[in-house]
């Protein structure tokens, strides 16, 4: 047997101690967090405005400096990304990640400092593993390879100094030498620009692979692995990757595509673990098997803040620490981080199902949710009530968007979904009946707006043709990792694109 498995495990729960810490010590750790960051970077300019070196405790901090969103942020970004030094971070940054967060046109470029690479990024990534096989000592995992599809990056127009790219493509590029023993395809095929034609080589590559563990979004691994498939002949992944035991997934809610993977791996040992990584940085790791929450980590360089999401939206709202958060509420999270962001809100919004230690789940966007009526629908809250709606019809989804119908002389106030179906219902308003009934369950605001149908009708569900999402964002150039289906939207931007597309396409 190999002793690269057993060496390389020992070395990875190497930082299970590390992990323990910070959890039996949360608000001494952040703390400290955000003295070091302060102080690493009270020289640079915006160090110098917002006062860092007079900063001595979070209420300074909170009242030194203002919540920003990108729109803020984006000024400085164009300087960094020119060439200019020590702004929001020391020293000059080389590499930014690419980030749309959703199909909107609009790129987001975040700046990734080396040492957010190496303190956040890369020690994320062996935390992962270290996770895992602290809960399965019988792992093989390092046997075999990893798939990573990567993004892309290439030079910025800006400055031929400055790369631009895909986050999973920065730290392609920048990941050690030795970082290639373990995973599969090659660098070159990982970085090509072209989607359906990388897919299609690394499918034909990694055919051949002992792979015991890939990563990624859902949606596009599901599709990587159906080529696989084809290419092969093979009925299901087992009789490819006979060793296969590891997805580590992220980017979205994994409830709709668990059905989907398991059909395609029917395997009693393989094992599905959860992350929240984002351009922005790593934020959580599922720590326990079986899970449905991840542990919050708190030692990568990060300080986190809170806004209560009634709060959000404010001119000036009121964040709160670590220390200050309550279970089953929705919060904004707000970062500042080593990296050179300050009180930066990611979009995210998340609720702790713990506070010993900090676990969190992922309960929306701030921009991703149905409020035109005062219902206040989450994507959690379709996310339960569609997973609901699947097991009771037998039914399973690939992809889907849901958008408000506004009130008006031709059409009842409702939400309508667009969903395609891997596995239809066989009656889908008897789909549409669980799903409304759910979201009553989950959300006394839709509740009430439902009563006696005067506000809100029951929601419309339409079923869409096999690749509807796919084929949509293709004809936006929007294919890629990065690019996600906006699940929640509150106008029916995206639902009405979609429509046209179809109509068009038919």
């Amino acid at each position: 047997m190999s002793l690269v498995h057993p060496i390389t495990s020992w070395f990875v729960k190497q930082r299970i101690p590390g992990i323990d810490y910070f959890k039996s010590n949360p608000l001494e750790v952040q703390q400290k967090s955000l003295l070091n960051l302060l102080h690493t970077a009270r020289d640079t300019e915006y160090g110098k405005k917002h006062g860092f070196s007079q900063i001595r405790s979070y209420a300074d901090f909170r009242d030194s400096l203002p919540v920003i969103d990108y729109d803020t942020l984006k000024p400085a970004v164009e300087r960094l990304m020119k060439g200019e030094r020590n702004i929001m971070w020391p020293g000059r940054i080389r590499w930014f990640a690419k980030s749309s967060g959703t199909t909107s046109d609009k790129s987001k470029y975040i700046p990734i400092s080396s040492e957010s690479l190496k303190r956040c990024h890369y020690r994320a990534g062996r935390d992962v593993m270290a996770l895992y096989c602290h809960h399965h000592p019988r792992s093989k995992v390092f046997e075999g390879k990893g798939l990573v599809m990567g993004g892309s990056h290439n030079v910025s127009e800006l400055n031929n100094k400055t790369y631009v790219g895909d986050l999973s493509a920065v730290l392609l590029q920048n990941s050690p030498f030795y970082a290639e023993i373990f995973r599969t395809p090659t660098l070159s095929l990982a970085l090509i620009d072209n989607w359906e034609k990388k897919l299609d080589r690394i499918a034909r590559a990694t055919a051949r692979q002992n792979v015991t563990n890939f990563s990624g979004v859902p949606s596009w691994n599901l599709i990587l692995l159906r080529r696989i498939l084809e290419i092969t002949g093979r009925e299901h992944m087992l009789e490819v990757w006979p060793n296969l035991e590891l997805f580590i997934h992220g980017g979205v809610s994994f409830s709709p595509y668990r059905r989907q993977f398991e059909n395609l791996i029917p395997s009693g040992r393989m094992h599905y673990l959860e992350t929240y990584n984002a351009s922005e940085g790593f934020f959580g790791i599922q720590d326990r098997p079986d899970a449905n929450d991840m542990l919050l980590m708190l030692d990568y360089g990060i300080f986190y803040e809170f806004i209560p999401l009634e709060e959000f939206g404010k001119e000036h709202p009121l964040a709160c620490s670590l220390g200050e958060v309550e279970k089953d509420r929705n919060y904004a999270m707000v970062i500042s981080t080593n990296g050179g962001l300050w009180r930066y809100v990611i979009g995210d919004t998340v609720r702790f199902t713990s506070l010993s230690p900090y676990r969190i789940r992922i309960s929306g966007r701030t921009k991703n949710f149905i409020n035109a009526f005062g219902e206040e629908v989450i994507i959690d809250n379709a996310e339960k009530a569609l997973d609901e709606a699947c097991r009771q019809t037998s039914a399973v989804i690939s992809e889907y968007t849901a958008a408000p119908i506004y009130l008006d002389d031709q059409a009842s106030a409702a939400h309508e979904y667009l969903i395609e179906f891997e596995i239809p219902p066989n009656d889908l308003e008897g789909f549409a009946g669980i799903l409304d009934s759910e979201l009553k369950n989950l959300n006394s605001d839709y509740e009430a707006k439902r009563s006696g149908d005067l506000m809100l009708k029951r929601p419309k569900v339409r079923s869409v043709p096999e690749k509807t999402f796919f084929r949509w964002l293709k004809s936006k150039g929007k294919i890629g990792g990065q690019n996600k289906v906006p699940r929640l939207y509150n106008n029916r931007k995206y639902v009405d694109e979609i429509l046209a597309f179809l109509e068009k396409d038919s």
